[in-house]
């Protein structure tokens, strides 16, 4: 008996990054992959471990960079604290080779031949 009894309340709509336990966006990175063309076809996990691992790194680099400003005695992550965040981690530093961060700046570093040599103290 069809169209009997009370009807169906409508259930809360889930986001896939809520099932899937992510911050970072599956439905919009799933859009990207469709819209850019990178396949023909895209499957239903593809955009979640894409998600995934893009939290990862974020959450990578946004740790060694506040670890960077709390070195610096200072609560507010700038560009140069990610920039020395990156640069001193060696995988990040192989990864991000060729990324050049606004107002970053450069490592503090002065080559061994220009320090000043050591001379025997006179006695």
């Amino acid at each position: 008996m069809s169209g009997r009894g009370k009807g169906k309340t409508a259930k809360k709509s889930v986001s896939k990054s809520t099932k899937a336990g992510l911050q970072f966006p599956v439905g919009r990175i799933a859009r990207y992959l469709k819209k850019g063309k990178y396949a023909s076809r895209v499957g239903a996990g593809a955009p979640v471990y894409l998600a995934a691992v893009l939290e990862y790194l974020a959450a990578e680099i946004l740790e060694l960079a506040g670890n960077a400003a709390r070195d610096n005695k200072k609560t507010r992550i700038i560009p140069r604290h990610i920039q020395l965040a990156v640069r001193n981690d060696e995988e990040l530093s192989k990864l991000l080779s060729g990324v050049t961060i606004a107002s970053g700046g450069v490592l503090p570093n002065i080559h061994s031949v220009l320090l000043p040599k050591k001379t025997a103290k006179k006695e």
